[in-house]
């Protein structure tokens, strides 16, 4: 409706905008809210309470026999040799995986087809018939000769004083290692661009030097956490060369379950720590191996577990003082 004319309309007469009671930055903004992942969280945390509650006050778990046979010298013994037969396997698999990885991107198809078929072969084979195999293998062949096929011998030698329980163990782990470690390292070269080989081509740089300082240290960015994580099933895996008479840390505590049959579980949960403690540290070594390798990768290195618990305590912090204030 328009004014009578000779009217004066002023400011304060004017309709008023909304304007806010406090000024923007004294605002406070409120939380979405998320009852579901709050209930979430409640049933999360109850599950937990209870498991807890379960291991310590279930005397069927004996903790005092767990303490006793923790740190015990046939248990240590135990875990060294499962240690040396990991460390051993991991570095031998490792280095046999590379080269079956180079032998099937090669151009012979001869190294290709040999390469695809121990990797089918061994990644078919459960890793307990290899280990009773190669446990056996001396009588098979007793004796173990190199020559020209179908020739004259030039030395041979008696197979069974070379495998050892520990040397079958070693063999075995490694052999089957390899075939999955091959698939790894393929799988990490195959994910560098192909503008860094035709890069690497063009300078007319050698296929050795190209590989290693340029194609490898750029796949280990892919190979790492899968390769991590075929080493945690190795260790694991460990447990198998029990069969073949090496007393790891799993065949220690299956030797003493058996002479004290009333602490069969205690040594269970023995062993299930160390496994845990074991694969724990391979985690954190390749969490700063990834962190490594992700350096020109990405904008921002992955913050340290020390970083994120001090952003958490200064965030916590901030929360405190902005509720103090209000």
């Amino acid at each position: 409706m328009s004014e009578p004319p000779g009217t004066t309309v002023s400011l304060a007469d004017a309709p008023s905008t909304d304007v806010p009671s406090k000024p923007l930055t004294a605002q406070r903004v409120q939380p979405l809210r998320r009852p579901g992942r709050w209930l979430v969280t409640l049933v999360v945390l109850v599950l937990v309470a209870q498991f807890i509650h379960g291991l310590v006050t279930n005397s069927f778990y004996q903790w005092d026999r767990f303490g006793y046979w923790f740190l015990r010298p046939t248990i240590l013994d135990g875990l060294v040799i499962t240690l040396e037969v990991a460390a051993l396997s991991a570095v031998l698999g490792l280095l046999g995986g590379i080269l079956l990885a180079l032998a099937r991107l090669s151009k012979s198809p001869v190294l290709r087809a040999a390469s695809w078929t121990y990797v089918w072969a061994l990644r078919s084979i459960p890793l307990i018939v290899v280990l009773i195999f190669l446990y056996n293998f001396s009588a098979l062949y007793q004796t173990l000769s190199i020559g020209v096929p179908f020739g004259p011998a030039f030395f041979s030698f008696d197979e069974s004083k070379l495998a050892t329980d520990m040397a079958v163990a070693v063999v075995g782990l490694s052999l089957n290692e390899a075939a999955y470690a091959a698939e790894v390292v393929r799988g990490g070269i195959l994910s560098v661009d192909q503008g860094q080989h035709e890069a690497a081509s063009a300078l007319g740089l050698p296929k050795s030097y190209q590989f290693r300082r340029i194609v490898f240290p750029q796949a280990l960015r892919s190979i790492t956490p899968n390769y991590v994580n075929q080493l945690i099933g190795l260790i694991k895996s460990t447990s198998l060369v029990f069969y073949v008479s090496l007393l790891d840390l799993f065949g220690s505590a299956q030797t003493m379950g058996s002479t004290y049959p009333g602490d069969i579980v205690p040594l269970l949960l023995v062993v299930t720590v160390w496994y845990l403690i074991l694969t724990s540290v391979v985690s954190v070594i390749q969490f700063y191996v990834e962190r490594h390798y992700a350096r020109g990768a990405t904008r921002s290195l992955p913050p340290t577990p020390i970083q994120k618990l001090r952003a958490g305590v200064t965030d916590l912090r901030a929360r405190i003082r902005r509720e103090a204030s209000i």
